[in-house]
């Protein structure tokens, strides 16, 4: 049996969309994005919203608008995707990289209270495998030392933190429709916020610096972060779906937790207090993780790691500096974003997976660790 990481849910519906909108002669950002936009503003309760080519770029814009730039610092949680520091990068400004906790991974604000200097602006939480992070800690930490907040929020579409959507704590909030994210675009991005300025700031920066397109008049500095009419009628559909995919994957969860009860060499990640749970991927905590993805890839099971930690990137080696604390990339400041990389499982967890697709790898799994 052959058990792949992901197959995205899309088929004759979403086709059916995209040929519509080609059928309608008008395929660049238009009148589906503009529904698109607005069903995700009423998903989210964000007053403002608009749309970016991906999940990287929607940080970029979001950091842009916020006038994040050379000489800034921004904090980064250090178990994360890279795309979240490299947007900071883009920016001009410098990533400074935070522990992060034992339990999910998140972002430890216990322990970046050393991380703050003169230049530091903004602080990038980030909602990690489908669970929010310990966003009262977060917004109280930036309240303190008068931090933007910028919400990584790229694979927690759907998710609430005490009854809010994940992206709708701090200043702005960015989600990712990539192949992967519990909806998807094929690409796609989208920034939230909840103050007519920053909004005001967006919409120049993503159309070449103008409010209207076919103006040749651009008061402002300003980009192409637009979107197709294609994809957004693709987002409309998956929007639909969205119930249908939080209930099939925690149903898949569940088998996971009911198979695999009885190893003792793995638990599963503990839910952020207060947070709801779509799981992006089925994460487990398990003795020698390696020989295991090793030996599920053997089986035709795809697996994949928890993300490396950024301080151990080979491209974060310039940022390094022992002599200066914020920048001490020594493994010694990171031990549980090292244990989750060494120890961390993700399992495939994409809606249209069966029951038995579930069996057969926790099968898989106990065989590996009876041997």
């Amino acid at each position: 049996m052959k058990v792949p990481q992901l197959m995205p849910w899309i088929g004759k519906e979403e086709a059916k969309a995209v040929r519509k909108v080609i059928e309608s002669g008008w395929i660049t950002e238009g009148r589906k994005s503009e529904e698109f936009v607005d069903s995700l503003k009423k998903l989210t309760g964000a007053e403002y919203g608009v749309l970016a080519p991906n999940g990287t770029l929607a940080l970029f814009l979001g950091l842009l608008a916020l006038n994040i730039g050379s000489g800034d610092e921004v904090i980064v949680p250090d178990t994360t995707f890279a795309a979240s520091a490299n947007a900071v990068l883009l920016t001009g400004a410098t990533p400074v990289l935070a522990p992060v906790n034992n339990y999910d991974y998140q972002i430890d604000i216990s322990k970046c209270d050393n991380l703050i200097s003169e230049k530091t602006k903004a602080i990038m939480p980030v909602h990690l495998y489908g669970m929010c992070a310990d966003m009262d800690s977060v917004m109280s930490f930036a309240k303190k030392n008068n931090l933007k907040v910028i919400e990584d929020a790229a694979q927690a579409i759907g998710v609430r933190y005490k009854g809010k959507h994940a992206g709708m704590f701090g200043d702005i909030g960015c989600f990712s429709f990539f192949a992967d994210k519990t909806i998807t675009t094929s690409e796609g991005g989208f920034v939230v916020c909840n103050n007519k300025d920053i909004y005001n700031n967006l919409l120049l920066l993503r159309n070449q610096g103008r409010i209207e397109r076919g103006s040749f008049i651009h008061p402002h500095i300003g980009y192409n972060f637009r979107m197709t009419d294609m994809q957004s009628a693709i987002g409309l559909v998956q929007l639909a779906k969205l119930e249908k995919i939080k209930e099939k994957k925690n149903e898949i969860l569940g088998w996971y937790k009911e198979k695999l009860q009885d190893v003792g060499e793995i638990k599963f990640l503990e839910l952020e207090e207060g947070s709801e749970y779509i799981p992006f991927r089925t994460v487990i905590i398990c003795e020698r993780a390696h020989d295991l993805m090793d030996y599920l890839a053997r089986n035709k099971i795809q697996p994949r790691s928890v993300f490396y930690p950024l301080h151990k990137q080979p491209y974060f080696e310039k940022l390094g500096n022992p002599d200066i604390e914020r920048f001490n990339l020594s493994d010694e400041r990171f031990p549980n974003a090292i244990y989750g990389y060494e120890h961390g499982v993700c399992l495939p967890v994409f809606p249209q997976l069966t029951q038995e697709q579930v069996d057969y790898v926790c099968s898989v799994i106990s065989n590996f660790y009876n041997a």
